[in-house]
């Protein structure tokens, strides 16, 4: 035993802890970093070509269903889009070239604008009059003192005059160059753009036929133990990469079209080059707009002796971007593209200080491929959660954060929001009832006491109350713009296109429902309990069959001596989970005796739980009837309502819904 100690120190010593895991991980991602910008003149080619193969598969895959040979459409497609890309940089230089010709002819207009505004604010600024003091200040602190000489020269005799030595000046001349230096001098600055061209054209070729190769090696490193998702993470990927730069390309060159046609009629000089300025620039996220509308601006205000040029451009600017960024890009991208706001900022700030502004151009494209492992990949879960656009919790997750902090106004903001694609009984059954049952496992663990449990019920009925207008149907249309609603919204879409239930008149219902309370709903065990029931009353309650809630101490045997059964038809008891059937069992048991002209629904809320535990659990507790979502209870006492108009009370009706 004592040679044990030093063994186990010894592993102890050696095994890593959290500290040097956490130190282990900003080493490889600083590691990862510096390759990369060191790395950039390799890397940047390559990632530019990834991204081109991205947006050129969708035509050599249409041009291979035309039974055109891969390798062929491939070297077609992309030498068409490398001429194009060559024309457009040709056209630019074009236009470069001649708007520096004429440049000349505009600096004595804005000489005579710039005077103008000078001339018109003259006297008139108490800045300029202040500039003005401050100015003749410093002259009078600068000039010499009256009767002061400069110091004589101690090695200069003072009878000398003192005189001024100018410097001579020496003029440098190169000789003439050569050809080969001119020739130099013409072919150096090309070698870089038509090297890295070169090097992107070789990649997307290569690219494009080893695709599905390139796949199969990418599946191999991601882990082929799990096919499946693998596999779908590499097609959301090309997926929402094809479909983000194929209509992003489609929408910046509309954009660029507009613009150069407005700037055209306006009388910009060079409306072409500032029409494929701006669809290039409007790729960078947030400012590339602004950036491309400052030189036809400033052009504007050069060529116009008036400012009427300068303002139609200005206008042209300020209304055609909104609209393309805030009515038609949403239209066209659905909901988003997947980041959220602050990572599009962000990583415009990363790419940009990693590779200059090309990274720029190239920060969205490659956010989106790191949101997208991360949504597939679990090691690299947390970039979706840090980049990404849906909410770091789960919708149910969400409200039971918002009870917890009894916030019920925010919790009915994204309620509303929810009910503008889904009825109010979907929201309760897949949002409210999945957090009040998160409530009921800390409950359990003991980390919730029943003050905070009180609370939480006091919160849910605030909510109920402020949803009471909301009718439970599903909404003919109508499209929520909040992400956490949306994605309430996505983990409902199974309950998508179901039937509105019926709602009944006072005159469809057996004498035994119009009265007052005929549905008497009570919670079972504790207040999440009562919580859950205040919703499913709500629900009848709009579907025409009034009930009232009791709290779970009504279940206690003088308790129940004690309720008001007055016209009571059913009897909802409201259960979290099916974890006590002995507690239920005794309180159908004390109901039944109190009650016995009422049908007793047991209603289990617990998750997953299929229709052969649902009739297990109404036969352990001996109940009439068990429902195990809110929608079924509602669908179970209109049944009951609706068959007691035709057959009365003589017949016993057996009823169960899972």
């Amino acid at each position: 035993m004592p040679e044990l100690k030093p063994k186990i120190a010894e592993r102890d010593i050696l095994t890593p802890g959290p500290a040097s895991a956490g130190l282990g991980v900003v080493g490889m991602i600083a590691l990862i970093i510096a390759a990369l910008y060191v790395g950039r003149e390799v890397f940047v080619p390559v990632a530019l070509a990834i991204l081109l193969s991205f947006v050129l598969a969708p035509l050599i895959r249409l041009l291979q269903k035309a039974h055109v040979p891969r390798a062929l459409a491939v070297i077609g497609v992309v030498l068409v889009a490398f001429a194009g890309i060559t024309a457009l940089a040709t056209v630019m230089a074009t236009q470069v070239t001649q708007l520096a010709g004429d440049l000349p002819r505009y600096q004595a207009t804005m000489r005579e604008k710039v005077q103008s505004l000078r001339g018109s604010a003259a006297g008139s600024s108490a800045l300029e009059r202040a500039a003005d003091v401050l100015q003749d200040l410093g002259k009078e602190l600068d000039r010499p003192q009256a009767g002061t000489s400069p110091p004589a020269n101690p090695l200069t005799p003072s009878s000398a005059p003192a005189t001024e030595t100018k410097p001579i000046p020496v003029e440098v001349r190169q000789p003439d160059p050569g050809a080969l230096q001119t020739l130099g001098a013409f072919i150096t600055p090309l070698i870089h753009p038509a090297a890295t061209t070169g090097i992107v054209i070789i990649f997307v070729i290569f690219i494009l036929l080893q695709r599905e190769d390139l796949r199969n090696r990418l599946i191999r490193l991601a882990g082929s133990h799990d096919l499946q998702k693998t596999t779908a993470a590499l097609d959301d990927a090309a997926g929402r990469l094809s479909k983000l730069f194929l209509t992003q390309l489609a929408l910046n060159a509309a954009f660029g079209v507009v613009i150069g046609i407005g700037l055209y009629f306006i009388g910009v000089p060079s409306p072409v080059l500032w029409g494929i300025l701006a669809a290039i620039l409007r790729f960078v996220p947030y400012i590339g707009a602004f950036i491309s509308a400052a030189f036809p601006l400033a052009l504007a205000a050069a060529v116009d002796p008036g400012w009427s040029m300068l303002l139609m451009t200005a206008a042209l600017f300020i209304v055609m971007e909104p609209l393309a960024g805030h009515v038609v890009e949403p239209l066209v991208y659905g909901h988003s593209t997947g980041l959220s706001p602050v990572a599009v900022v962000v990583a415009a700030t990363f790419w940009t200080w990693l590779w200059g502004p090309i990274g720029l151009v190239l920060a969205t494209p490659l956010t989106v491929c790191l949101v997208v492992l991360g949504r597939h990949v679990e090691r690299l879960e947390f970039l979706d959660v840090m980049l990404g656009d849906r909410p770091a919790l789960s919708p149910p997750e969400i409200f039971y954060q918002r009870m917890l902090a009894g916030d019920p106004a925010e919790a009915a903001d994204v309620a509303e929001e929810f009910l503008k694609e889904r009825s109010l009984s979907v929201y309760y059954d897949e949002v409210a009832l999945a957090g009040l049952r998160l409530a009921r496992a800390d409950a359990q663990r003991g980390v919730l006491d029943e003050a905070r449990l009180e609370r939480m019920r006091a919160t849910v009925e605030e909510l109920v109350d402020d949803l009471s207008d909301h009718p439970d149907q599903e909404p003919k249309s109508g499209r929520t713009d909040d992400p956490e609603a949306a994605a309430a919204v996505e983990a409902s879409e199974g309950e998508s296109g179901r039937t509105d239930l019926l709602t009944l008149a006072p005159e469809d219902l057996n004498p035994r429902f119009r009265g007052e309370t005929p549905i008497l709903c009570i919670a079972g065990q504790s207040s999440v309990d009562e919580a859950a029931a205040l919703m499913l009353a709500q629900l009848l309650t709009k579907h025409g069959l009034r009930a009232r809630v009791e709290s779970p101490a009504s279940l206690s045997i003088q308790a129940v001596a004690r309720i008001d059964d007055a016209g009571v038809a059913v009897v909802c008891l409201s259960y979290l989970d099916a974890g006590s059937p002995a507690h239920m069992r005794y309180a159908v048991c004390r109901l039944r005796r109190k009650m016995p002209q009422a049908r007793i629904l047991l209603g289990c809320w617990g998750e997953g739980m299929d229709a052969a535990a649902a009739a297990a659990l109404r036969e352990a507790a001996r109940a009439d009837l068990v429902a195990t979502s809110l929608r079924d209870a509602m669908a179970l006492c209109l049944e009951i309502a609706r068959l007691e108009v035709t057959q009365g009370l003589k017949g016993s009706v057996a009823i169960s819904a899972a």
